[in-house]
């Protein structure tokens, strides 16, 4: 009987750690669902491909990607895509965006 009782108590600590892992990878999950969207134009993981018209945005400075964008919500910054894309950001949802392609690699 104790061998049923030290595989139920093994399950319960193996699920407690695969719990404790997805909430912790939760946030760049979010985030990487987030720059998903950006791929159709900026390439996937923001890597652009060659001769496009629109700048990759991996390893861009996640200040410069933020503020970018907040241009394009706001209309400080013409566009004829950008500004109507980024109003469905919310301001925290474009830093996510902004760091995650700053920690893409070139």
């Amino acid at each position: 009987m104790s061998n049923s009782w030290q595989w139920v108590g093994g399950g319960l600590i193996s699920m407690a750690a695969v719990a404790a892992a997805q909430a912790q990878d939760s946030p760049s999950l979010r985030a990487s669902s987030l720059a998903a969207t950006c791929a159709n134009c900026h390439g996937t993981g923001g890597h652009a491909v060659e001769d496009a018209s629109v700048p990759g945005l991996a390893g861009m400075p996640a200040s410069y990607t933020a503020d970018q964008m907040k241009a394009f919500k706001s209309g400080a910054r013409p566009a004829t895509v950008m500004h109507q894309i980024a109003k469905g950001y919310s301001d925290a949802q474009i830093e996510q965006i902004a760091a995650y392609f700053a920690a893409q690699k070139k």
